[in-house]
């Protein structure tokens, strides 16, 4: 069975061509920041991969269909259309014979830009295992995707609302390749630090671009997750954001929130409790990911 899958014709020309191609996730836009902030930056982030030499392909669902490399319309209609859809992979069936609108998630994304032959995905942080996940079972289908899905996420750690070092163990355990890019702490989203080892450790794009190959040539068909620490510049310390992020979850178990919101909903409270400066944060790890992103897509393209 074919995959209704829209290609735009840039992105398609630069597969074909084997020139390389960056993946970006729409949950970001429509779900991670608020309007205008979200439109401009995925506007930038596309400017910031184009400028490193490599095409953007801005992934997510318009009415029904999969949509690989989005236009400047549709980037802003997922930026302020309230009812646009955060989709991950169990949703994609659902709204694809709806006929609706939506986000992807790490999950989807990667999974959407696995079938049309992308290597690369950029995002800001990584899914996994959520606090108290012992008694709610809550893990993100992100990585269950990276257990299954050959394609190489780029991202600044895992989101630290979670449990990074049970995420750690659950990809250790589903044989995904994980380094850290010029460090060996792993990073915690908002914070360079997270206190924990980084399994591996790769210098730059090009180190990277090799470990990518390796894994292709072993056979290995999961993903791999290359940690890229947010600027020092713009990190906020990790004890700092750790007590906002205390607080956070304080309120959300106050109010009862569970499920797929839970991520939005921290996200933007955390955006509130820090007076816009995890905002700032968010949007600088984004940008430095799509440089790393470009520059690994180009070293795999040559």
């Amino acid at each position: 069975m074919s995959i209704p899958i829209r290609t735009s014709p840039e992105v398609a020309d630069a597969l074909a061509a084997g020139r390389p191609v960056v993946a970006l996730e729409s949950t970001i836009i429509s779900h991670g920041m608020p309007y205008p902030d979200n439109v401009a930056m995925a506007r930038e982030v596309e400017g910031i991969v184009r400028a490193g030499g490599a095409v953007p392909a801005t992934i997510a669902l318009l009415h029904g269909v999969p949509t690989v490399g989005l236009d400047d319309d549709e980037l802003e209609l997922l930026a302020s259309d309230p009812g646009v859809g955060k989709v991950s992979v169990r949703d994609l069936p659902w709204v694809m014979a709806g006929r609706r609108h939506g986000a992807t998630t790490v999950a989807a994304t990667m999974r959407l830009a696995s079938l049309v032959g992308i290597e690369v995905f950029v995002t800001g942080g990584l899914g996994g295992v959520h606090r108290g996940a012992p008694e709610s079972f809550d893990v993100s289908a992100d990585l269950t995707e990276l257990a299954t899905t050959p394609v190489t996420v780029v991202c600044a750690g895992v989101k630290s609302i979670l449990d990074i070092a049970l995420t750690l163990e659950v990809l250790e355990t589903n044989g995904v390749p994980v380094a850290v890019v010029g460090s060996d702490e792993f990073p915690s989203f908002y914070s360079r630090s997270s206190g924990l080892a980084s399994p591996a450790r790769v210098a730059d794009a090009a180190e990277a671009a090799a470990a990518v190959g390796a894994a292709r040539a072993l056979g290995m068909r999961s993903g791999l997750v290359l940690a890229h620490p947010v600027p020092v510049e713009d990190e906020i310390p990790a004890d700092q954001i750790g007590a906002v992020i205390d607080h956070a979850l304080a309120d959300l178990a106050r109010l009862g929130i569970t499920g797929k919101d839970i991520t939005p909903y921290l996200l933007k409270r955390i955006v509130e409790l820090t007076d816009g400066a995890s905002l700032a944060t968010n949007i600088a790890l984004v940008r430095a990911n799509a440089r790393f992103g470009a520059a690994l897509a180009v070293a795999l393209a040559g």
